[in-house]
């Protein structure tokens, strides 16, 4: 049962709960908006929000669409492989964050002290910017907004009016976060997102050695300390394929249902090819575990070391054919592109001129919005879909049911404001607003700090998306947790997008 209650709509147990609202709303329209009337409306709304019906869980293993995509057009499947086909343990965070530190020691020449700083799991969350000129870590919007709260210098949060102080404005400017080409020359952003997974240890050494150095009172260039962390997190990832080469289940998440997807694609008549910047032994002693020995058998192609996204933006780079048993890349043309020959390097045109590809037939899945997803679809049409894996923490925490009651009541409460807030024209009304304003205010940071304490959602600054959700929802068709989701649904299933509410629309519709 629904009732429409101001500019929102109530969904309802039963006609007493119906009894109730009329009431209610007849007191709303007749309301002088005395701090008196206010309070009893808060009251009154109160006991509606412990009366509604929560919302059904969301389903951990969906996919979800951002644009509709339907399966019956797909003839090829592509795929990258870190944190898209292989899922890695924490431990792998615990191992970049490790290996980059001795880096930043021995390398680097940093302060030994430095070994001593361990890793803080759960302290940042993917997407956040790092401003490289303020040594800052902080979260955006989809409207460039700073979000309040979570701004970190080290592992201390900035105060608001400091923040305020040193960008002048809650909006950073977009010149702050994107570079683009003026005046001939090419404009470096002061900003850069860490929108992979592997930038979470990244963040992690960031934050801990700059709260070394402000502990110690060494002074210290924020630019440089970047530099020296992307640098020695990039340096090791040949010795961490080693270490996991020779350790995967360790390391590496087993998830036998992707072989069976793969059987469905294939049964199905699909193309299938991999495209990825890992080695291949990496990727073979990864794939051995997660599909199987015979793992080469489900592809049609097979790209290493892609070194994406130039793979993907690069004219003229030439594919080579990769030797296993010297492990080197030999130097004969490469005119066709054949099953079981691993290629290296080369470029998307190549590869679509070869096997003839058109670009609305291929569907691609990789796990960075940018470097896997970006420009195949702006550049090539491909469709895409985003393997988004920290999306199962997400959602199972907006499942647990006193955060839907919050977020009920936020949502209730806000409304409560809006209608009030220009007829509070007298100080016991004010004392009123305020107060619920305040209540606003904890209820938001309540909510917030239930997916992670310091940043809140990967999704979402409080009511906004964030800049993250901003160009997955730009650049995936479709996003989900893992691949193995996709078993739920036939190789000829339409994802459908949920028609979103523009401002000037219903407020809800009846669903």
């Amino acid at each position: 049962m629904i009732f429409k209650f101001g500019s929102y709509s109530i969904y309802l147990h039963s006609k007493n709960s119906l009894k109730k609202c009329k009431g209610l709303a007849k007191m709303h329209i007749r309301s002088n908006s005395s701090s008196v009337k206010m309070t009893e409306a808060y009251s009154k709304m109160k006991e509606l929000c412990r009366s509604k019906k929560l919302p059904p869980d969301v389903n951990v293993k969906g996919v979800f669409a951002c644009n509709e995509l339907d399966l019956k057009e797909i003839k090829v499947y592509g795929f990258d492989y870190d944190y898209t086909l292989a899922c890695y343990k924490p431990s792998m965070d615990y191992l970049l964050y490790n290996l980059a530190r001795e880096i930043l020691v021995k390398k680097h020449k940093y302060p030994t002290g430095i070994l001593s700083l361990d890793y803080s799991p759960g302290f940042t969350v993917r997407g956040l910017h790092y401003d490289i000129e303020k040594g800052l870590l902080l979260k955006l919007d989809s409207f460039l907004q700073i979000q309040l709260g979570s701004v970190y210098r080290g592992l201390s949060a900035v105060p608001d009016n400091e923040v305020l102080k040193l960008y002048k404005n809650r909006i950073v400017p977009i010149a702050y976060v994107e570079a683009h080409v003026r005046n001939g020359g090419s404009h470096q952003a002061k900003m850069v997102q860490m929108a992979d997974l592997f930038s979470v240890p990244e963040m992690g050494l960031l934050c801990n050695v700059t709260e070394y150095f402000l502990s110690k009172g060494i002074d210290y260039h924020p630019e440089i300390l970047f530099h020296d962390v992307k640098n020695s997190i990039r340096s090791v990832h040949p010795i961490m394929h080693t270490i996991v080469e020779k350790n995967i289940l360790e390391y590496v998440e087993l998830n036998k249902s992707i072989r069976r997807y793969f059987e469905c694609l294939v049964e199905g008549g699909k193309k299938v090819f991999l495209v990825t910047n890992s080695p291949f032994k990496f990727v073979d002693k990864g794939m051995g575990l997660i599909v199987g020995e015979d793992w080469r058998d489900f592809f049609d192609v097979v790209v290493v070391q892609a070194r994406k996204p130039r793979f993907f933006t690069d004219e003229s780079r030439p594919m080579r054919i990769y030797d296993e048993g010297s492990q080197t890349q030999v130097w004969d043309r490469v005119v066709r592109l054949e099953k079981g020959t691993i290629y290296y390097e080369g470029t998307v045109k190549q590869l679509l001129e070869m096997t003839g590809w058109s670009g609305d037939q291929v569907l691609y899945f990789g796990d960075h919005p940018y470097s896997d997803l970006a420009d195949v679809t702006l550049a090539h049409g491909w469709r895409t879909g985003a393997i988004i894996s920290e999306l199962s923490h997400e959602i199972e925490t907006l499942n647990i049911p006193q955060l839907k009651l919050d977020l009920n009541w936020l949502h209730m409460l806000t409304q409560l404001i809006e209608d009030h807030q220009d007829h509070a024209d007298n100080p016991d009304c004010d004392a009123v607003l305020t107060k619920w304003l305040e209540e606003r205010d904890h209820l938001r940071l309540k909510t917030k700090g239930v997916f992670n304490k310091q940043f809140g959602s990967v999704f979402r600054t409080y009511h906004n998306p964030t800049y993250f959700s901003r160009r997955l929802f730009r650049f995936a068709d479709i996003y989900t947790s893992s691949i193995a989701n996709l078993l739920n649904y036939s190789i000829n299933h339409t994802f459908y997008p949920r028609r979103g509410v523009m401002p000037h629309e219903y407020a809800s519709y009846f669903v």
